[in-house]
């Protein structure tokens, strides 16, 4: 079960959030592979000595090649709650690292983009002008580290779209460690690409208490490199605060 047990981060009632490995689905593809959810059921089942099928709900997806956090629901009232967050560009703060080659031309910012889908390649395409059937995707970014070879982004996710970072890094002349699809000049070994969700954070949709979980990267030279510079990095976390009134 690749140390599922080991990789969830948090775990009451109705959620499970836990640290994905690059390379693992997050939902069924047509490759008919198995699936990160195959894992996480019959974790539940031995744990909960549970007779009969295990429920999940996955209200968010994770590219396979990418890494960190993936929220999934273990109840159908979590789910439907969950899916009402992520629907709402501002009720969930998503951050993320990403290893890329090529320095952006400011040290920080917010990019907007409008992203066109080609389902047949499986691929998106960043514009700075809209097109017709094109979403507007924006995102906010800072230069947080360096090595003689690459960078280390911090991003903020403003909207949520598919390929959103990957597509815009890429229109911006930034490529991530590993991501051929999207211009990297080679891949990593074992196809997954420097791609982390770091941390999100929302009100749990249950106990409507602030939920903040952080992932680590996963283990391999260039992110404990990047992960030892800034000083954190090396530990899963979570926390669960009261909500400040207003």
């Amino acid at each position: 079960m690749n140390n599922i047990g080991q990789r969830i981060i948090f775990e009451d009632n109705h959620l499970i959030l836990l640290n994905k490995l690059p390379g693992e689905l997050s939902q069924g593809d047509k490759t008919n592979d198995a699936t990160i959810l195959d894992d996480v059921k019959l974790y539940l089942k031995q744990k909960y000595n549970k007779p009969g099928n295990v429920y999940l709900g996955v209200p968010h997806r994770l590219d396979r090649p990418s890494s960190g956090i993936l929220v999934l629901a273990k109840t159908e009232k979590a789910l439907v709650r969950m899916n009402d967050l992520f629907r709402d560009d501002n009720a969930v703060k998503k951050i993320y690292w990403a290893v890329v080659d090529r320095v952006p031309r400011e040290p920080e910012g917010v990019v907007t983009h409008y992203l066109t889908r080609n389902p047949t390649k499986n691929k998106t395409t960043a514009s700075i002008h809209e097109r017709i059937q094109s979403k507007k995707a924006s995102m906010r970014f800072a230069i947080i580290g360096a090595s003689k070879s690459f960078f280390l982004l911090e991003i903020e996710l403003i909207t949520g779209r598919q390929h959103q970072i990957r597509a815009q890094l890429a229109a911006m002349g930034s490529h991530i460690k590993g991501d051929l699809k999207y211009g990297a000049a080679r891949s990593n070994q074992g196809g997954g690409i420097h791609l982390h969700a770091r941390s999100i954070a929302f009100v749990h949709p249950i106990k409507q208490e602030l939920l903040t979980v952080t992932a680590a990267p996963p283990a391999d030279p260039v992110w404990d490199y990047f992960a030892s510079l800034v000083d954190q990095g090396t530990q899963s976390t979570w926390t669960m605060e009261p909500q400040q009134r207003k």
